[in-house]
């Protein structure tokens, strides 16, 4: 049974950092692809970042300078390290996984989600 478990979220202010951590087990963690997704109030559950097997990274475009993502095989899990957060990065958090063949950027293509992380960012 795969599980994720998504950790590190809370309340911080305009411009601060928070690293999110992912713990995973039930998959082959060092053959899987990793990633990290968010959805904001009302909105739709978009990709932020994600890792593929080999360690190779995909970002989001607009994302990809605050947002730094890294994984631990050893442990198998999986950190995003968010820096100068605004108050539009407030989202639930979601750690998804999937088979090696990273790194589609659509919800549908992730068969394993955790139960997410709440990041809010007061102004």
């Amino acid at each position: 049974q795969v599980q994720l478990v998504e950790s590190g979220g809370g309340l911080v202010q305009t411009g601060g950092s928070l690293t999110l951590s992912c713990a995973a087990s039930g998959l082959p963690f060092g053959s899987s692809s990793i990633g990290w997704f968010r959805q904001a109030p009302g909105k739709e559950r978009e990709f932020v970042v994600a890792i593929n097997w080999s360690g190779t990274t995909y970002s989001a475009e607009a994302l990809k300078d605050r947002f730094i993502t890294s994984r631990d095989k050893d442990n198998n899990t999986m950190t995003l390290q968010i820096n100068s957060l605004q108050p539009e990065d407030t989202a639930v958090y979601y750690c998804g996984a999937r088979d090696p063949r990273c790194c589609s950027e659509s919800v549908d293509d992730w068969p394993y989600w955790g139960q997410g992380t709440q990041v809010t960012v007061s102004s």
